[in-house]
């Protein structure tokens, strides 16, 4: 396994590297079956799922890093679980389906939501220990107390002298972005580089792109693209069909360049001008309708034909959802605008008012983009 040191501790290189070790050792870890992993269903992917003795299904959702919504995955995998109950042959759906969350710490968000969530959800805290010569992953049950440990295989990736500094062309780039732009961007480029002594940083008038090599056959995993005024898109090689399919193409990512993401679409080569003029164009009237439903002085509120519009692209938004396909952060937002404020409806019934709470990981995406680069290979 690929492990990294960080300060005085040790960390599994990606969220990848963690996966793969808990799905190999599920048996000495919790006394489990392995059943299926990235298992897609009814629009979500769960990271691990696996069975007791008794053929009872168990949920895992295991995460490398901080994160506050693990709670409402593992809220949405159960239901998604219980509306299509899949792999009937293996499980059985009589007894309750049981949910693991497993971090290396837990945030007291994590603990809050627990408390006023009625599912039963066991939180497992991890951490890669060294005695100087090996390695070991400890899992405690925060609940009960009860610790186990297994040596951890490893491939030390303390030294990162084999990736290069960042250009001074990236660097020049990298002077009209955001701080928090810039620091994402190093971060990520020093994931990827680190990942794979195969990888490699291609640049290019418009970015840089990272894969093995910039042949025919190469194959690409990451990307950063700067637009035409210096603001930069973050591309990554992932799976069709909102990542839930095998085959790979070049998606493009929303961030908040701290920790939320979302896969919004797939672009096979350059910005996505017909995206990008729709994300122009939705966020405007993102903006107007906002103002419109709640600003009772809004010069908008007599002009229904903003109101005909929303609701138009409100139906049009609302099928790729349902269909599982990918919205772009526009989209979303559009769709939590509250239709109940505006002065006229339209169209009979009012739509469902949609709440999008859970993003995902950014360097979660990075990680399975990783995982998928090294399946290519």
């Amino acid at each position: 396994m690929n492990l990294r040191k960080t300060g005085d501790s040790w960390k599994f290189a990606t969220e990848a590297d963690l996966e793969d070790f808990v799905w190999a050792n599920l048996k000495e870890l919790f006394g489990l079956i392995p059943l299926k992993r990235q298992y897609y269903v009814n629009g979500q992917i769960c990271d691990i799922l696996a069975l007791n003795d008794k053929k009872q299904l168990v949920v895992l959702e295991l995460k490398n890093g901080e994160d506050r919504y693990i709670i409402q995955q593992l809220t949405r995998y159960y239901d998604a679980l219980q509306e299509v109950k899949p792999l009937q042959d293996e499980i059985d759906y009589q007894q309750p389906i049981r949910l693991i969350a497993i971090k290396p710490d837990f945030h007291k968000d994590n603990f809050t939501d627990r408390k006023y969530n009625h599912l039963s959800i066991d939180f497992f805290e991890f951490a890669v220990l060294a005695d100087g010569i090996n390695y070991y992953l400890q899992i405690k049950n925060l609940d009960n107390g009860k610790v186990s440990k297994i040596e951890v295989p490893h491939q030390d990736r303390e030294r990162n002298e084999d990736i290069p500094p960042p250009s001074r062309g990236l660097m020049n780039r990298l002077t009209k972005c955001s701080s928090e732009q810039h620091e994402g961007i190093l971060k990520i480029r020093q994931k990827v580089l680190s990942f794979d002594k195969r990888m490699e940083e291609m640049s290019s008038a418009v970015g840089f792109r990272y894969g093995n090599g910039n042949r025919k056959t190469s194959k690409f995993c990451a990307e950063f693209y700067f637009d035409s005024k210096g603001i930069p898109i973050i591309f990554l090689w992932l799976g069709l069909k909102n990542n839930s399919s095998d085959r790979i193409s070049r998606a493009r990512i929303w961030t908040d360049w701290q920790s939320n993401a979302l896969l919004e679409g797939y672009v096979p080569s350059g910005i996505g001008v017909k995206m990008n003029s729709s994300k122009k164009t939705l966020s405007n009237r993102v903006k107007i309708m906002n103002e419109l439903a709640y600003n009772e002085n809004s010069k908008y509120r007599r002009e229904y034909k903003y109101i005909y519009q929303h609701f138009k692209d409100r139906n049009r938004i609302a099928r790729k959802l349902n269909n599982s396909e990918p919205l772009t952060y526009e989209e979303r937002k559009l769709l939590e605008i509250d239709v109940n404020k505006f002065p006229v409806n339209y169209g009979g019934e009012r739509p469902n008012i949609y709440k999008f709470d859970h993003y995902d990981s950014l360097y979660g995406l990075v990680d399975l983009a990783l995982e998928r680069w090294r399946q290519r290979l």
